[in-house]
């Protein structure tokens, strides 16, 4: 009988299920999935669920560009965002962008730049207030029409087979299963430093450093380098030449493991912190609830080693920027990356994380009223930094202080293919680029030790000195039989030095806008993200670099050897200029040698017409130039005080002027070392057609 029984309930479990694909979602049995689900409360309610064809999570720049992109291509889109802020480091504090190289910064990403120079009356601005990057970041989603889901997390990935079908998301601020968010989506991209949906999807990851011989790698792992380093002899006891009195604050018991050693631990978060120096626009900086001066300890110590050492730039990378303000880093031995207090972060819960960043945060507070006021500061460094404030104008909502911590490396996809150091150097060239990095191997330091009896810094990297190199569309996918419809333009599949050269905020645009045009593309063919037409989709970048059909700008390398001819000697630099490198003669040469550029005109029109000079030694003080349009010539004069250079680059774009170009390659600019007295560089030129 008891037989019986069972075998009539399997039958009605069974007809059950079958009957649920066709039953909607109310009528459906409770505990059933509909078929190919999964036996989840949250898989019956997609059909209750936002539908979208792209659901991007974390309103980061990445995703904002991400957003932007895939609703001017025709999709309808979900940005979501788990916190309250826009923009993620680009507005966070982050004004001094990490460049590496403009050549290297392309689309959508160049736009975002060109429009902060308009606000402040140039060409292009790699220099600005957090305010003024949230505003530009806003004006994208405000054309597309995007409203940001704001202050709603990811807690599961509902997924059939490798397809992510819906995410479950909760309110941020009070969790309540009740007021949970269903986004069903054909394809999903995950934007946040954290990978958060990466990981929620089953995708593999990794966290922390590789060791060297992983990838055939030689700057990975540990590494005990002179770079933001303690000097000699600083204790690192509480009682100074005692060891049984424990370790200061902030010194790890670890053990030095040998040169390249692999482990699980995370590089450096900081603030980029945003004060003025404008007393009508101040908020004084004061001592922070939970401040204890045992924490700097250490760098009290550091500043009576080196009392020649008084100003704020000597403890801080104290870059300006505009209106008063600044964007302050971390510099030398101690200074504001919380070394080592962040290591549970990636993997961490919300909860945990929320405690990681508040802690940051009493740190970088506390270290500022520390310079302010603490009597083992010498009295220069304290005058200094009392003349400093939180801005009044910015983060308004949140205490004059950034809501978002400088999250330079969490979670790392594991995809179709890992960017390695030897993509970096230039000795794995990719052939499915769609986008490019050029900044240097940066790790910032990973552990503080002791090491000999003296504290000191472990896993600081800075290697560059190559140009700019791809970055592979298989780093942006999982593999296939992981997740078939998500892309990671920000956790990308890097090994910890190689993520440390791409991890830059204009990368990440670059990036999520190929991201965002492959996903539509997966979604027109309906195939998996990673079967999308990288050659079609490398066309897109190239000819529709803005999402909006427009005319792309031409640009004439020096490197092309087609449209450029060079007379006289002209030597080439491989490194400091705009793309792989820059022509230039010798300081005494006054041959009269040129380089000409002649662009394709593929529509003819008004052109603005923009040179890039960088800057080396002892360039001349005037250079003589002259533009072909049609069968006019215009002969122009540079004068080198007149080539601007702010921020992380070694050149700027020089507005040569406006030219009527007829179509073809009838029009020309022409750069000569005739007379010069000093040397004449040749890099690049650059042709944008006037929108109407």
């Amino acid at each position: 009988m008891m037989r019986k029984k069972i075998a009539l309930a399997q039958f009605a479990c069974g007809l059950a299920f079958l009957l649920s694909g066709f039953l909607p979602p109310g009528r459906r049995p409770p505990g059933l999935r509909p078929p190919g689900g999964r036996f989840t409360a949250e898989a019956r309610l997609d059909a209750q669920a936002q539908q979208v064809d792209v659901c991007i999570y974390g309103a980061t720049s990445a995703g904002v560009i991400a957003a932007y992109t895939a609703k001017k291509m025709g999709k309808t889109v979900a940005l979501i965002e788990p916190g309250g802020h826009l923009g993620g480091m680009t507005s966070g504090g982050l004004g001094y962008t990490d460049i590496g190289n403009k050549y290297a910064i392309t689309g959508l990403s160049r736009d975002f730049y060109r429009r902060i120079g308009k606000h402040y009356g140039k060409f292009e601005q790699w220099t600005f207030e957090p305010k003024v990057a949230k505003q530009y970041l806003q004006q994208y989603l405000d054309e597309a029409g995007i409203k940001v889901i704001y202050q709603n997390r990811v807690i599961s990935a509902n997924k059939a087979g490798a397809e992510i079908k819906s995410i479950v998301l909760e309110n941020s601020l009070k969790p309540d299963s009740k007021t949970n968010q269903t986004i069903a989506a054909k394809v999903f991209l995950d934007c946040t430093y954290e990978g958060d949906l990466m990981a929620k999807a089953g995708v593999r990851y990794a966290v922390g450093r590789e060791g060297n011989s992983d990838y055939n790698e030689t700057i990975n792992g540990v590494q005990l380098m002179k770079g933001h380093q303690l000097p000699d002899g600083i204790d690192p006891y509480k009682v100074e030449g005692k060891p049984e009195s424990g370790l200061l604050w902030g010194v790890s018991p670890a053990k030095l493991e040998p040169n390249g050693t692999g482990d699980k631990k995370v590089q450096a978060y900081n603030y980029r912190i945003c004060l003025t120096s404008d007393p009508n626009n101040m908020v004084p900086i004061t001592k922070p609830e939970g401040y204890d001066p045992v924490h700097y300890e250490l760098l009290a110590r550091l500043i009576a080693k080196q009392p020649e050492r008084k100003t704020l730039n000597d403890y801080f990378i104290w870059s300006k920027m505009p209106n008063n303000k600044t964007d302050i880093n971390n510099r030398n031995g101690f200074s504001t990356d919380m070394i080592g207090m962040n290591y549970e972060y990636p993997d961490a819960d919300y909860k945990k994380r929320e405690q990681i960043i508040k802690a940051h945060e009493t740190y970088t507070k506390g270290l500022l009223y520390f310079f302010g006021h603490d009597p083992r500061v010498p009295v220069e460094l304290r005058e200094s930094m009392l003349k400093w404030g939180y801005p009044k104008d910015e983060y308004v909502k949140t205490g004059n202080w950034s809501p978002q911590l400088y999250v330079r490396e969490a979670r790392r996809m594991v995809g179709n293919y890992v960017m390695t150091q030897a993509n970096c150097e230039g000795k794995e060239v990719v052939k499915d680029g769609v986008g490019m990095a050029a900044y240097t191997m940066d790790s910032h330091n990973i552990q503080r030790i002791v090491v000999n009896g003296m504290a000191k810094n472990e896993g600081n990297v800075e290697i560059g000195g190559f140009g700019p190199y791809p970055i592979a569309y298989g780093s942006l996918v999982p593999k296939e039989k992981e997740c078939t419809n998500l892309l990671v333009p920000v956790c990308l599949s890097a090994t910890h030095i190689a993520y440390g050269s791409i991890r830059m905020e204009p990368v990440f645009m670059v990036l999520a806008q190929s991201s965002a045009i492959a996903a539509v593309m997966a979604i027109d063919a309906k195939t998996s993200i990673q079967r999308v037409d990288i050659a079609k989709l490398q066309a897109k970048l190239k000819a529709d670099p803005l999402v909006n059909g427009a005319t792309p700008e031409i640009l004439v390398d020096n490197e092309d050897v087609k449209q450029v001819s060079v007379k006289g000697s002209w030597e080439p630099v491989k490194k400091g200029g705009y793309g792989p490198s820059f022509l230039t003669t010798a300081e005494g040469d006054k041959n009269g040698g040129s380089v000409t550029f002649t662009p394709e005109i593929a529509k003819a029109g008004t052109y603005q017409i923009y040179a890039y000079f960088p800057k080396v030694a002892k360039l001349a003080s005037e250079i003589k130039l002259s533009v072909k349009y049609g069968n006019e010539v215009k002969d122009l004069t540079v004068r080198e005080k007149d080539i601007v250079v702010e921020g992380q680059t070694s050149g700027e774009w020089y507005h040569v002027g406006q030219f009527n170009l007829p179509k073809g390659n009838a029009s020309a600019v022409n750069i000569s070392s005739d007379g010069a007295n000093g040397a004449v560089v040749a890099d690049a030129i650059l042709f944008v057609l006037n929108s109407k």
